[in-house]
């Protein structure tokens, strides 16, 4: 069997790179490997990653009570009454949509958040709940 020389080429590249990392190898072994002391590392009372271990005087007391462990409460804030205009309602299944006159947005509404007497076009003002598939108008009243 007949070898190119661009096979041979490739196998001189593969021995020479297995030598350089036998010698690599061999170095490591005679410096010696680091103990695993010299590899900790710490973090000082400024959060800063140090070599020295941390002074045990200057250790402060946590009280355990002062520690949070879950996300703050949501204060009561009121929802923003929004205007807008009845786009479409279809009497007859009970729904129908609501245009934000503050932006282009659409929400869907059911007749029992809204008042009996509710037609296309009324100007109403409402706010917002989410729902199964998106914010829902809801607290619906007309506006003159």
């Amino acid at each position: 069997m007949a070898i190119s020389f661009n096979k041979k080429e490739l196998e001189k590249k593969k021995q020479s790179k297995k030598l350089e990392k036998q010698k690599r190898k061999e170095e490591r072994k005679v410096s010696g490997s680091k103990s695993f002391d010299d590899m900790i590392a710490y973090v000082d009372e400024n959060g800063m990653i140090t070599d020295t271990p941390p002074d045990p005087t200057k250790k402060s007391k946590v009280d355990l009570e002062s520690i949070a462990v879950s996300t703050p409460k949501k204060e009561d804030v009121e929802d923003p009454i929004l205007k807008g205009r009845v786009e479409h309602y279809n009497s007859a299944k009970g729904y129908g949509f609501i245009k934000d006159l503050g932006s282009t947005e659409k929400y869907f509404f059911h007749i029992n958040n809204a008042p009996d007497t509710i037609t296309e076009g009324n100007m109403v003002t409402f706010e917002l709940e989410r729902g199964q598939k998106g914010m829902n108008a809801v607290r619906i009243e007309l506006t003159k």
